[in-house]
């Protein structure tokens, strides 16, 4: 199985160069790596450059674009901005989109291959995130198990393909999921597959950041039931009880101003059945 590598960066230059030993460490090697500069301003790039110089599969390229670093929006922008240089001459059976500021074990890639050949309706596979808390590494639990946290995600071609790529908005990392189970492809997070991540999830999101996530559930069709339950779940998760009315008020101000959807009615109506599936499956 082949595969490519797209790694959107905004000033990561304390972690980028683990990220990228880390690929270069991989037993089975990519065929093309990408990052894209994302207009850092720290030395981001010219520690690229020292990879690029010594891995011909790996290469940078730069973007301009405002510093401000709302979730979604800017690092899918500058991913779907790389997307359009991959040669025609690199063919790949899957695509991964990741993050800077990772530790992946050597054998990751070779374990996520063996997955999609070993299963053709696999359509999307990762590990597990761990952040590191009073020197210990421990399972970065912001999400349900069957969820694939968006700093490394792996798409079979097809599947990437059939969802129409990723959504340069807060929810991206939901909605490829949904869409990926509207099309019946099957979803698959190895625990055992550890991935170390250095960077606190939000860490670096504006304020104005806050009322993004109720955005994305107005925006995914959830309605207000499921929004709610959502985000109380989400808030209690964070440990952060008052972001509950955030994501609330950001709920409302998207329907008060009538934000576009990112997916279909039809659509929107197997996630709202997804979702209370789930929901009733864990209360009963």
């Amino acid at each position: 199985m082949k595969y490519i590598i797209l790694i959107p960066a905004y000033n990561e230059a304390s972690y980028i160069a683990k990220t990228l030993q880390s690929l270069a460490d991989q037993t089975l090697l990519p065929e093309w790596v990408l990052i894209i500069n994302d207009g850092s301003t720290d030395q981001t790039a010219a520690i690229v450059e020292s990879y690029t110089a010594q891995h011909p599969w790996m290469q940078l390229i730069t973007k301009d674009s405002a510093a401000i670093h709302l979730p979604g929006s800017k690092v899918i922008q500058a991913f779907n901005y790389g997307l359009s240089f991959l040669p025609e001459s690199i063919t790949y059976d899957f695509i991964v989109k990741l993050d800077a500021d990772l530790i992946l074990p050597s054998d990751y890639f070779a374990h996520i291959a063996r997955e999609f050949k070993h299963n053709s309706k696999l359509g999307m596979a990762g590990g597990v995130a761990l952040i590191e808390k009073n020197n210990t590494w421990i399972i970065e639990n912001l999400t349900d198990k069957d969820h694939i946290r968006g700093a490394f995600k792996a798409y079979r071609k097809t599947c990437f393909q059939q969802i129409g790529g990723l959504q340069p908005a807060m929810g991206w990392d939901t909605v490829d999921e949904l869409l990926c189970r509207y099309y019946k492809w099957e979803i698959l997070v190895r625990q055992d597959l550890q991935i170390k991540h250095l960077k606190p999830t939000g860490a670096q999101y504006d304020k104005s950041a806050r009322y993004k996530q109720g955005e994305a559930f107005y925006r995914l069709h959830y309605g207000f039931l499921i929004t709610l339950i959502a985000s109380v779940k989400l808030a209690s998760k964070k440990g952060k009880p008052l972001l509950f009315l955030d994501y609330i008020k950001g709920y409302f101000q998207a329907k008060t101003r009538k934000e576009p959807y990112l997916v279909t009615t039809e659509q929107g109506k197997f996630i709202r059945h997804y979702r209370w599936t789930k929901i009733k499956s864990k209360l009963f």
